[in-house]
């Protein structure tokens, strides 16, 4: 692998830069901030495209990937596009000799990220994926709880999110676009749930419910899923589930809980609440959450190309999220637990 002398010489481009999230201008501010050079953008809408320059006076536009890549210098390229196509974005940028930052998810497969994970190796350049949450402040802390031992070992984690609310009528609402209910939220919780499960991986049920929403939104029959849930049964005992709808008005509080061997904790954005055993007294505490540290994601890209430190979301790791809900959507389908492959 090649590697830089400085942060300010990794050349940054993003292929798309849709105004969902303003995600293209997020990711080059993170990237400014962790001393990368912001140069290029991709992307096929020329009003985006005038935004990009505007916002950033000076930036390389590309109305495609394929130019970006044959004309300008950039040597990372951060995709922020829908998540069908990151397998096939990424394998251009990666045989091309460029380092890759997916936005999450990975892929939609087990196969695509196999592919992009050879395709690395074989170009000898870093692939990740901005898995920014595994940052996030809520599973900080119940990490902290975790490696302190005060629940004792994970026995059970349930995470439940979503509302009772027709999708909106963006491309997160196609399944053939998406992959599905599960993938959008469902790789970031199944990612929480890979830190605090120190397991292989035994296998993966699914379950799904279409057929609500179908006919309200653009995407007809194409439409996501109504209602998901992922079981996952690890080699130490443990298992998790994890539940995305939009048909249920009443989700369940509270909507993070994981149960260990001598309590159970709640973590929540603001604070986890413990609950243990004092003798036969339950004891019940409110402790508040670290600060969030998503800005470590680029940070650790820069320091591994430029320094050789650990790189923290390796492709392998990445893959396990996704090798999950590729399990999960195939055990939906066939009625039967799926054995994993990468545990």
């Amino acid at each position: 692998m090649k590697s830089f002398r400085k942060a300010e010489d990794i050349k940054v481009g993003v292929a798309g830069y849709g105004g969902a999230f303003n995600m293209g201008r997020a990711h080059f501010n993170e990237m400014k901030a962790a001393g990368m050079t912001p140069l290029a953008v991709a992307e096929i809408d020329p009003a985006r495209r005038k935004v990009a320059a505007a916002e950033f006076p000076g930036i390389e536009t590309y109305a495609t990937v394929g130019e970006m890549l044959r004309k300008s210098a950039v040597n990372l390229v951060t995709l922020i596009t829908p998540h069908n196509t990151h397998a096939e974005l990424a394998l251009t940028c990666l045989k091309a000799g460029r380092h890759v930052v997916a936005e999450k998810p990975m892929a939609v497969t087990t196969a695509e990220c196999d592919a992009m994970i050879s395709a690395a190796k074989k170009a000898r350049v870093v692939l990740s994926t901005y898995h920014n949450r595994h940052w996030d402040n809520i599973i900080l802390g119940a990490m902290q709880h975790i490696r302190a031992g005060t629940i004792g070992k994970v026995v059970r984690i349930e995470i439940e999110m979503g509302r009772l609310a027709r999708p909106g009528d963006w491309w997160r609402s196609s399944r053939s676009i998406s992959g599905g209910i599960l993938y959008d939220w469902g790789v970031h919780l199944c990612e929480y749930i890979l830190q605090m499960v120190d397991s292989d991986i035994v296998e993966v049920s699914g379950y799904t419910w279409s057929g609500v929403w179908a006919g309200q939104t653009r995407w007809k029959k194409d439409t996501i899923e109504d209602d998901g849930q992922i079981v996952i049964r690890f080699a130490s005992g443990a298992w998790a589930s994890v539940q995305i709808t939009s048909l249920d008005g009443r989700p369940s509080q509270p909507w993070f809980k994981v149960v260990g061997t001598k309590g159970t904790m709640a973590p929540d954005w603001g604070s986890t609440e413990i609950t243990t055993l004092d003798g036969d007294k339950k004891v019940t505490t409110q402790i508040p959450t670290p600060p969030s540290q998503g800005h470590l994601f680029y940070r650790n890209i820069a320091d591994h190309l430029t320094g050789g430190a650990r790189l923290v979301i390796t492709p392998e790791w990445s893959r396990r999220p996704i090798h999950i809900l590729d399990l999960a959507c195939r055990s939906a389908k066939t009625g039967r637990a799926m054995r994993a492959k990468y545990k």
